[in-house]
This record gives C-alpha cells, structure tokens and sequence, in this order.
C-alpha cells in the first residue's frame, strides 16, 4: 500500500513539471510579440505590428505676420499620417514653391501646419495699395506730422519700430467758464446819467474810449452793465503784512504759465511709411500660383519727409488724432531691432527734473552776465539751411 501511494505522488509531481514546462514556455514565446487580451484578460493571439504611411508637410518655423511675404526661412516640414493628410496641405518639398513668395491672410503662429486658406488667393487680381498687406489684424495705420528734430533726424524707415512720446502744456480752468484762471471781478452799474455804454481797448497801453447818455429818456429803457477792469481787476488774495500789519489785496503780475509735462505715450510702434504715399493708384497685377506676390517699388524721396505713418491699434490712432488737433508735440524714439520690450516710465515734470537729476535752484549772487537772459535762444547751426534729403 505505501509502495502504491509513492508511485501516485511521483506521477503527480511528474504531471505539475509537463503542465509548468508547457506554461512557461508559451509565456515566453509570447513576449516577442504583441500578445492580444481576451474578454477576460486571458492571453490571446500573438499580432504583429502593420505599418503606417505617412507624409511630410510644410509648417511655419516662426510666427509669420500677416502680410509678410513667406520666405524659406520661415518654413519647415513635418511628418503626419496619411490618413490625416488633407488637400488643403502643401507637400514637403514638392509643393513647398506654392507657399513661398505668397503673404499670410492673418498671422500664423510657429509650428503650424500651413493651409492654402491660410494664404492670399494669388489666381484674383491683387489691386489697391501693398503696404495695406503689412498692417496686422486689429491694427490701424495713422500719419503724424514730423520734423528733423522730432522723428531723430528721419532715422526711422519703413519697417522699423519706435516710441511716441508726447508733451503737453496744462493750465488750470475755471470749470464753469472753462477759461483760464484766475478770474477777472467786475462792478455792476446801475441804470443812471453815468452809465458806460461801452468801452474798448485801443492800444497797447490799456487806453480805453468810453460813451455816456445823459437823455433821460433813453435811460429809461437801459438795464444794469457790467464793467470790467481788465488786466487790473484779476481776482486776486489777501495777505496780512506782519510787519505794517497791514491787509494786503495781491493780484498776479501776468497770465498763467502754462505748465510742461513729457511721457512715453505708445511703445513698440510700426513704421509702416515714411512721407507721402505715392498718389497714383497701383494698377491690378494678375499673379499665377507658385509666383512671388509683387512688392512696391521703393520710393526715393527728393525732399526731407514732414509726415510719418504708423502702425497702431484703433484706440491708439484716436488718441493721435485728439493729440495732433489739441496742439501738442509729439516726438519719435528710435527702437533697436527685435526688442519688443515695455518700459514703464515716469512722466517729466518740472519737479520730476530737478529732484531725480539733483538740478540746484541758483543762487542769488550779487554779479550778473551781461546782456541779461530772459529766454533760451537755440544756436543756429549751419546744416539747418541744407536739410539732407534722406534715402529709402
């Protein structure tokens, strides 16, 4: 009896190896490959891999703005499955000459693939003015005016990019009258033989004719006037002199002077042309696929430009507009190529300039300079009869 029963545990031990071997060896013929899995997670049928065709597509290297005729440099490949290829692509390099010379119909952004909707339709007649091409979208191009020493002696061109700075002369207002402070008093008259009809200044010495009525009949049908004393009757303050111990009545000696203030208006701004545009209208040029989009001819100017255009947003060309018509100076800083960079700056004042640059206020010195300085007299210069005709 123990004889039979050792026979049957060995026969087992034999059957759990054969069963382990055969388990084993399947699993590791199956990681050569990949092993499919069954409803219920059990190993299935080995699959192997089935290859997929793909195709090369050109795409933007860089951000291309709208406009811009698209070189080479701005454009790369990149490799995408057939099945997502559309007609609407261009094939990298067989196709790659019906992108190149064309212009963005709004910016494209880098790394995108490039569709023909994202160009402008060459096969149409291409009229009216270029350099519309080369304004972004939500942008506006607005002109100012320029002079040598406003627009850094006409260095900035066509394609470069600049400061706007503004400054303003501020005077205080009455708000009602809206004029100019302080206030001038005047005497009401009452109807009377002395009553002033009128009364007019003449000349420079403050000279003034004056009328009277002395019918008492046309007195009758007269109201209360109101005379003024002009210059001499500005509203003034009271001052209490410590020393008379007096009270003093101190009206302002002149008009009010205005006050300066400079700032950075707009920053990073395009130029999108320096003069006047040329006013004969393009006539429409057919372009066929594959070819360059036409660029303008350049331009030579003959004499020094007094206006620039510029490229901003709508809100912006507004406020150039307000600025130009309200009598303000406007001047143009000269950037550096690719700084799109924001600086904040402080407006100038007069109080800004002497505490940040440690101006000193003169002392009162018992010597002058002779002839006296009342005003700052720019030195004449002996280009500024020759102005340089600057070259585009």
């Amino acid at each position: 009896m123990r004889r039979g029963r050792i026979f049957i545990y060995l026969a087992l031990i034999v059957i759990l190896g054969v069963a382990a071997f055969f388990l084993l060896s399947k699993n590791l013929l199956g990681k050569k490959g990949t092993t499919v899995t069954g409803v219920q997670g059990t190993p299935g049928v080995v699959a192997t891999p089935i290859p997929i065709d793909r195709v090369d597509v050109v795409v933007s290297k860089q951000d291309i703005p709208r406009g811009l005729p698209i070189t080479e440099e701005h454009l790369d490949k990149r490799t995408i499955p057939q099945d997502m290829y559309d007609q609407g692509m261009f094939k990298y390099p067989d196709e790659l000459n019906k992108v190149v010379g064309r212009r963005a119909v709004s910016p494209i952004k880098q790394n995108r693939i490039i569709l023909s909707g994202d160009l402008l339709d060459t096969q149409t007649l291409l009229s009216g003015r270029q350099e519309a091409l080369l304004i972004p979208a939500e942008k506006v191009a607005v002109s100012i005016p320029i002079s040598r020493l406003s627009s850094s002696s006409y260095a900035p061109q066509a394609g470069d990019h600049v400061n706007v700075i503004v400054t303003l002369l501020l005077l205080e207002l009455d708000t009602d009258y809206q004029s100019a402070l302080p206030n001038v008093t005047a005497a009401v008259i009452a109807p009377g033989p002395n009553l002033i009809l009128y009364q007019s200044t003449t000349s420079q010495n403050q000279t003034s004719e004056t009328s009277a009525l002395n019918s008492q009949e046309q007195l009758k049908n007269l109201t209360a006037q109101v005379a003024s004393g002009g210059v001499v009757a500005s509203l003034g303050r009271t001052l209490q002199d410590p020393v008379l111990e007096q009270t003093l009545y101190l009206v302002p000696s002149e008009a009010q002077r205005p006050r300066l203030v400079s700032q950075s208006l707009i920053q990073d701004v395009l130029v999108l042309h320096v003069g006047d545009f040329d006013l004969e209208a393009p006539e429409p040029v057919a372009v066929a696929v594959g070819e360059p989009t036409p660029t303008p001819v350049p331009q030579v100017m003959e004499t020094a430009p007094d206006l620039i255009t510029l490229v901003v947003s709508p809100q912006d060309a507004v406020t150039l507009n307000y600025l130009i018509f309200s009598g303000a100076k406007l001047a143009l800083a000269l950037r550096p190529p690719n700084d799109t960079s924001i600086a904040q700056t402080q407006a100038v004042t007069l109080d800004y300039l002497v505490n940040s640059y440690q101006i000193a206020l003169p002392v009162k010195l018992n010597f002058g300079i002779e002839p006296r300085v009342d005003e700052l007299i720019e030195p004449s210069l002996k280009n500024d009869s020759a102005i340089p005709t600057p070259q585009r």
